[in-house]
């Protein structure tokens, strides 16, 4: 089991779409989709690697990532490995749909990426890949809820 803690962003843009990524299980086969995150390096806050992840994983600018989060609870299993714990989901806004262009995947990330959509609510429910966390479209009202 690993615990190491995380951080992800929901990117908003300016037609109320949310950014996800694509990536493929090449151990088990499964395909998801989930907003860009990961990792909380040694000595880093999770709002910092919030902002550092979205840049690495999207081009996006860190600076885009507000403030405000909300705690989410994950269990899944990626790479052979099972994850239980819980995450900081952050927020960041785009006035309009920004291109994303990955700048610094690991080794692991280019072997596993599919590449990324903006999609609404209504489209994430009939995405044929599953959602992680399960419960995305909540955590996404939850979270644009806190901020106008």
């Amino acid at each position: 089991m690993n615990d190491r803690p995380a951080a992800r962003v929901i990117c908003v843009d300016g037609s109320g779409r949310v950014l996800l990524m694509h990536w493929h299980d090449t151990t088990s086969g499964q395909t998801l989709w989930e907003p860009p995150g990961g990792g909380i390096d040694p000595g880093e806050t999770p709002f910092e690697a919030a902002r550092r992840e979205l840049t690495e994983e999207t081009g996006l600018p860190g600076e885009a990532v507000l403030n405000r989060w909300v705690p989410v609870r994950r269990e899944f299993d990626w790479l052979g490995t099972r994850y239980a714990k819980t995450e900081r989901f952050y927020l960041a806004r785009f006035g309009s749909t920004p291109e994303v262009d990955p700048k610094a995947f690991t080794p692991e990330e280019d072997n596993t990426y599919l590449g990324s959509g903006w999609f609404s609510l209504a489209e994430m429910a009939e995405l044929p890949d599953a959602l992680e966390p399960p419960d995305l479209r909540e955590v996404v009202s939850r979270i644009t809820q806190l901020a106008p």
